[in-house]
Formats: C-alpha cells, structure tokens, sequence
C-alpha cells in the first residue's frame, strides 16, 4: 500500500487542474510530482510555454511556473497498492478529495495524464466535475513507458492545455 505524501500545487489563480494517477517511487524519493528523469512531462511543459530546455529542473521553479501559469497540480489517488510505478497494477485505490483544489480556486478544465487516470478520474470524480461544469480532458501519459509518443506529438497533445490558461 502507498500512501501520497506529496502536497498538489495551487492557489486561487488557478484555472486548469492536471492530475496524475499516483506519484512513481522515483517522484515520491524527490518529493515532487514527475521526478522521474525520464518523463517528459516538465519538457512538454518547456516546449509549450516557450521555456529553454532544462528551465523547469529544480522543484522550486517548477511549483513557480505552475503558480505563475495558473495550473493546480496532483494526483487522482491518495492511495493505493501498486507495484513499482505500474499504473496497470494499480489496486484499492483511494481517491483524493478535490473538492480541496476546486472550492479554492478557478479550475475549469480537469486534464489527466494518461488512461489510468483518466478512468479513476471519472469513476471517482467524474459527476463532481459535471455538477461544477468543469471540463475532464484525457491527455496520454509522458512517461517513458509511452514509448510509441514523441516528445513533438506529445507537445500537439497538450496544445490544449496550454490553450486553457492563457
């Protein structure tokens, strides 16, 4: 069983959530939401907001951007078994309470970073977000695992994301 140790990232500025399913053992080691050094989802972050390459390294500026850029950050799940960093073995889960994030803010979108949790999302807090009018999009995971996704068509996907903060 892992518990979420690691607290989301917003304040009320902000506009979109993006959640996560459950933070890898490499990203719980470092106290940080994608701290494994090969996902990508801090360079799709650099390439859709025009940063240099390597901008977002240090967990400081990385919670700075996502302030800066009105996106709240956390995961689905509070807790969970799961082996390793495998979504697929994903068993009991917990749900977070996002009612935290969304009664603090103005999230309008909800977006998901892969399948897994975007099924979790929905079958947790998919009515949640349909009673508050808030839009759920499933975005494909930037894990290295995703292999068959280039960083550039990663980038595309994301497009709408980056489209719901400015």
């Amino acid at each position: 069983m892992v518990i979420h140790t690691i607290e989301p990232v917003f304040d009320e500025r902000s506009r979109v959530l993006v959640l996560g399913t459950m933070p890898s053992p490499k990203s719980r080691e470092v106290g940080f939401f994608y701290g494994h050094p090969q996902n990508r989802f801090w360079r799709v972050m650099e390439w859709l907001f025009n940063l240099p390459d390597h901008e977002l390294v240090e967990n400081a500026v990385r919670t700075a951007f996502l302030l800066e850029h009105r996106i709240a950050l956390w995961d689905v799940l509070a807790s969970c078994s799961i082996e390793g960093a495998s979504d697929a073995s994903i068993a009991d889960p917990v749900p977070n309470d996002l009612t935290r994030i969304l009664n603090a803010t103005q999230v309008t979108h909800v977006f998901t970073t892969g399948g897994t949790a975007a099924r979790l999302c929905r079958r947790f807090d998919g009515s949640l977000l349909r009673e508050r009018g808030i839009e759920l999009v499933a975005l494909p995971s930037t894990s290295a695992a995703n292999a068959r996704m280039r960083l550039d068509d990663l980038v595309a996907a994301y497009m709408p994301l980056r489209d719901a903060v400015l």
